[in-house]
């Protein structure tokens, strides 16, 4: 189906669950774009390799392009600011529902031409999101897949992983089950080397198919027994089941720490001007 018809589609989707004539995609150039409040929103996909073939993609990792009307850029920090000053968002999560939705439809609809390449696209959904949906985690976005004519099993839903969620953390195993029930595949995403036992306590519980560190946060920790510490959370990995992911590798010596540390796949600047 043509993109027009598809924004078309999710346009009047839109506008039937949320009684409004508001129409949130837009198509320009051939790549879709969508409103949300302050700010526009579109897709920027970044190759995810074999770390002892780099050459060979599995996948790619759906980030946000974020702009507001006048094509200001914003960080994250600020779009998290906006969302939690929409109304609801303190006490019912229906901000941060509509936008991970919009968001993930906005993803898959500028996924569709490089869908042939067959290869998992990875999606981060917020653990609000999850915690306010209460059953069916990923019977609405399946609807979507199912449109577009694609399939859950190409789907990794990513999650990232911090303390301040610790103790909602059977909650977000159940959600997270609920989606791989659906076919879906489940990648936890940990912005450091995480040593508590609850995180591995996490990935024995949950034995999610990926788990993914960022390279940049080593350069904040100057830590010698860093490697060690990767080699044993990647055995973890390992133990579960899964593959572990090393993302934005920018230098020579971080893809070096990922293939003497056991990462199976890697992500990073690096690798495209290589």
């Amino acid at each position: 189906m043509p993109l027009q018809n598809l924004a078309d589609y999710f346009n009047d989707r839109f506008g039937q669950e949320h009684r409004s004539s508001f129409r949130p995609f837009l198509l320009e150039n051939e790549v879709i774009s969508t409103l949300f409040g302050q700010i526009k929103i579109s897709s920027l996909f970044l190759p995810i390799r074999l770390a002892q073939k780099p050459d060979e993609i599995i996948g790619h990792a759906a980030k946000l392009k974020v702009s507001t009307h006048d094509v200001q850029y914003l960080y994250s920090d600020e779009i998290e600011n906006l969302l939690n000053n929409r109304p609801h968002a303190d006490n019912n999560f229906e901000s941060i529902i509509d936008f991970d939705r919009l968001s993930r439809t906005t993803h898959m609809l500028n996924y569709l031409p490089l869908a042939h390449l067959q290869g998992s696209l990875f999606l981060e959904v917020d653990p609000r999101h999850i915690l306010g949906i209460k059953k069916d985690h990923g019977a609405y976005f399946e609807d979507v897949i199912n449109h577009c004519g694609l399939e859950t099993n190409n789907i990794v839903i990513t999650m990232s992983v911090s303390s301040p969620y610790a103790k909602h953390y059977p909650a977000l195993i159940a959600g997270l089950s609920n989606y791989r029930i659906r076919g879906y595949k489940i990648a936890l995403k940990f912005d450091y080397v995480a040593q508590e036992e609850q995180s591995f306590d996490l990935i024995t519980q949950l034995s999610p198919n990926y788990v993914s560190l960022s390279a940049r946060s080593f350069d904040q920790l100057h830590d010698d027994t860093q490697p060690d510490k990767l080699r044993h959370l990647n055995a973890q990995v390992e133990i579960a089941g899964g593959q572990s992911i090393l993302q934005q590798i920018d230098q020579h010596s971080a893809a070096l720490l990922a293939e003497i540390t056991g990462f199976t796949l890697v992500q990073g600047a690096y690798y495209e001007i290589s």
